[in-house]
């Protein structure tokens, strides 16, 4: 892992990184060129790097019988490789399943050539802590990895203060995406980390109804040494998979402010409850997230960089009322699209 340093020091500059959706053809089968078109748009947008095998792009696509895990991987790490060319994009995938599986899939990455891995705990939702840990430091061993606090409603666990102490204590752990959607286990995630004094540990919001404050708010602890500061610098998101353009330009204004100790803005505040009000739409939080990968899909078929919203599991579709709402939040919230952006290098996005 000799490039591990590389990897903690541009993860550290807070990057945008879209988690990216699986794009389809009506028949349920991979849409190459718009699978391109998709990656060429969140590079071309600003994005620091893309995350693909992870909740958006559908878990179902690490089974062996749907066959679409390396197919995906393989087209994202190309896309990637070839962004390289203007500055370094961080590649991550998700890894799935329990440690026979998890390893596995981290040695398939390390060949692809990706950076790191989101290590997904679902499959091992009644395992011990110590069971936990240990499966961690397996897949570190192959390949840096990134935690994951995965809300349980899109299939996590909780996992308390203790744990994450515990894995902020394994060498080859690179960043943090915190995406409980809840304060408290948000707290401990942070706590955890500025307690280990892993400074060199990066933390990304997951918070798809928080993303503003998450990354304007200084976590200060009181520690054996003092009190101490961390801040959530960056943020890995189905959320920044849509308006990927704003959603570059809002971290950095974010990261503006955060760095130079102004008071926070009025504006950006307003700006936060707008994000989480389009947030509410797109993610169908109104119906337990049901429909939330159609409604990131929707918004990118609105845009013309999806054919469709279909998804593996065709009962998987937008609930009712939801393109109503998201009908609202678009007429509600121009200045949140990217749609000029879009429409301007599109067609090139999909056709080279």
């Amino acid at each position: 892992m000799e490039n591990i340093d590389r990897i903690r020091s541009r993860l550290s500059e807070g990057l945008v990184i879209p988690a990216c959706p699986l794009a389809l053809t009506q028949r349920r089968t991979l849409d190459e060129r718009r699978q391109r078109g998709l990656f060429r748009y969140y590079l071309a947008a600003g994005a620091g790097g893309l995350a693909v095998g992870v909740h958006t792009t559908q878990f179902a696509i690490h089974d062996p019988k749907v066959g679409l895990l390396r197919p995906v991987l393989e087209l994202a790490a190309e896309e990637v490789r070839k962004g390289q060319r203007a500055d370094y994009r961080i590649a991550v995938a998700g890894i799935c399943g329990a440690t026979a599986q998890a390893v596995s899939e981290a040695a398939l990455l390390r060949d692809l050539g990706f950076d790191a891995g989101l290590l997904s705990l679902a499959a091992l939702r009644s395992a011990p802590e110590a069971e936990l840990i240990a499966h961690c430091r397996a897949v570190a061993e192959i390949i840096p990895i990134m935690g994951f606090y995965l809300q349980p409603a899109a299939g996590g666990r909780v996992l308390p203060h203790s744990f994450w102490r515990r894995f902020a204590e394994i060498e080859n752990v690179v960043a943090i995406k915190i995406a409980p959607f809840n304060r408290y286990q948000t707290i401990d995630v942070v706590r955890a980390l500025t307690e280990a004094g892993r400074e060199d540990i990066a933390l990304y919001t997951g918070n798809d109804d928080n993303i503003v404050m998450d990354l304007l708010t200084p976590f200060r602890f009181r520690v054996q040494e003092g009190v101490l500061e961390r801040r959530i610098v960056g943020g890995l998101l189905g959320h920044w998979a849509v308006w990927t353009r704003r959603a570059t330009e809002l971290l950095a204004e974010c990261s503006r402010i955060a760095g130079s100790g102004e008071s926070i803005p009025v504006d950006l505040v307003r700006r936060s409850i707008e994000a989480t009000d389009a947030n509410a739409a797109i993610f169908d939080a109104a119906n337990g997230y049901a429909g939330c990968i159609p409604g990131i899909h929707e918004i990118l078929r609105r845009q013309g960089l999806l054919e469709g919203i279909w998804c593996l599991d065709p009962k998987e579709t937008l609930s009712p009322g939801q393109s109503e709402e998201i009908d609202r939040i678009c007429r509600a919230y121009p200045h949140l699209n990217d749609d000029d952006f879009v429409s301007k290098h599109r067609d090139k996005w999909l056709t080279d």
